[in-house]
């Protein structure tokens, strides 16, 4: 099989370097803009070979793969639309699915399968350099199919991605996908953004900082090219969740001003019991 990653980053090499593990008679090419990222995963042997203009290689591939950023994802498909190889699967990385797949199915070819898919992995460091086969060991990956889609095609990527070392794959709709990633990923990365930016920059509190000031920033190492693409995109859902946690917040705002600590007491010992029921599925041997 011929495999193209188009956007050979954090994530796309994440996937050259697993398929690489995973998959040893695969055919591995790659299409970026950057020529020295392309020799520098031919010299890892990552690939078998970069390319720069898709034409020279898309018409080969079975397997296309696109880790780029959401807007410029249907630009690509666009231009690449016509040298797609008949009965090609095609797939995806991005986070946001609903607005994505109305702009993007009507250009395929009726040959042409795109099944959308979204692993919940990465880093916060962009690049090669800093891609990783093990970011994908037992993490989760979620699979919006579409009226389109060949129910084959969407079990050979769930079987291909769990050799890839995903643990649990989800099958759920472009909706769902859009709903549950406002909260479990876009409303944390506003939080933390915002978290971060009401600190007094004159404290210098990094200095007085432990381990929960961190663990909830960390994500501010952020994208700030791909972020605003994907709330904006996702603006309905998140803008929901984000009133919904600002309610939370003046719950307690109103449990503190008013000395109510039994409310507090209630508050937490809810997220508590939530947290351990997250806690629970997501180690649950039967899932």
């Amino acid at each position: 099989m011929n495999v193209v990653i188009v956007g050979l980053g954090n994530i796309g090499g994440s996937f050259a370097k697993s398929i690489r593990h995973s998959f040893k008679d695969y055919n591995i090419y790659a299409i970026d803009i950057n020529v020295d990222t392309l020799r520098e995963a031919e010299k890892l042997d990552i690939i078998n070979k970069g390319y720069t203009d898709f034409k020279e290689i898309i018409p080969e591939a079975d397997l296309v793969i696109f880790s780029v950023y959401p807007m410029t994802l249907k630009n690509m498909v666009e231009s690449y639309a016509p040298y797609f190889k008949p009965n090609a699967i095609l797939t995806d990385v991005t986070g946001v699915k609903e607005s994505i797949i109305a702009e993007i199915e009507p250009l395929l070819h009726s040959k042409i399968d795109f099944v959308f898919g979204h692993p919940m992995a990465g880093r916060e460091s962009r690049g090669l350099g800093f891609s990783s086969r093990d970011i994908f060991q037992n993490a989760n990956y979620i699979i919006t199919p579409t009226k389109k889609n060949k129910h084959e095609n969407i079990m050979f990527l769930e079987n291909f991605v769990k050799k890839l070392g995903f643990g649990n794959v989800s099958k759920v709709t472009p909706e769902f996908h859009d709903e549950v990633i406002g909260f479990t990923s876009q409303l944390a990365h506003v939080i933390a953004v915002s978290l971060i930016n009401s600190d007094d920059i004159e404290r210098n509190s990094k200095r007085y900082t432990g381990d929960s000031y961190r663990d909830l920033t960390r994500i501010t190492n952020i994208n700030e090219k791909l972020w605003p693409e994907l709330f904006l995109m996702n603006k309905n859902h998140l803008l929901r969740h984000i009133t919904l946690f600002k309610d939370e917040i003046e719950r307690m705002e109103d449990a503190i001003r008013t000395n109510d600590i039994q409310k507090m007491e209630r508050m937490m010992v809810e997220s508590k019991r939530r947290y351990h029921d997250l806690h629970d599925l997501e180690y649950n041997p039967e899932d």
